[in-house]
């Protein structure tokens, strides 16, 4: 029997939003788990532009890509990828100046926002709130060399907690 051809990896691109010792994080919508600004991006659409535009509809934070630091593209979900990108910070975003425009589907019909609420959490705790995949993805970042935020990297390398992704 002929085998069919695999689906197209789809890439979501994200922004770490940190001064170095704390992560902004916002919280999914019906949902346990929290999580950075991210979405897939648009046809024509570059992972530096897409992290732009996702940043600015979940959080109303401006930023250029030039001020990003590309960290690469990290295997993250069956057929999916994500393109992280660091935006470091000298003072972190107030969290209730924060407001999230994109909304997303829900069963039985209507839309919500993707983000009901925002925090700036320690990256430890940060990553507990967040889905396994994502804590694994951030771990590893935290962990290599090129990490952009200084001394505050994990200190043996280990990926701290995660909740199961929903």
């Amino acid at each position: 029997m002929p085998r069919r051809p695999a689906k197209p990896r789809r890439t979501s691109c994200g922004v770490l939003v940190s001064d170095g010792a704390r992560l902004l994080l916002g919280h999914a919508a019906r949902s346990v788990l929290w999580d950075i600004p991210k979405g897939v991006a648009e046809a024509g659409e570059g992972f530096a532009e897409a992290a732009v535009r996702e940043l600015r509809e979940e959080t109303g934070l401006q930023v250029s890509a030039e001020d990003l630091t590309d960290l690469g593209v990290h295997g993250y979900l069956p057929g999916k990828d994500l393109a992280v990108f660091a935006w470091r910070v000298e003072a972190m975003p107030a969290v209730e100046s924060l407001r999230c425009t994109s909304r997303i589907p829900v069963s039985g019909g209507g839309w919500v926002l993707e983000f009901d609420r925002f925090a700036v959490l320690p990256w430890d705790e940060a990553l507990g709130r967040v889905g396994k995949n994502m804590a694994r993805v951030l771990g590893t970042l935290r962990a290599a060399p090129g990490w952009p935020f200084g001394g505050h990297g994990q200190r043996h390398g280990s990926v701290p907690g995660g909740q199961p992704d929903r």
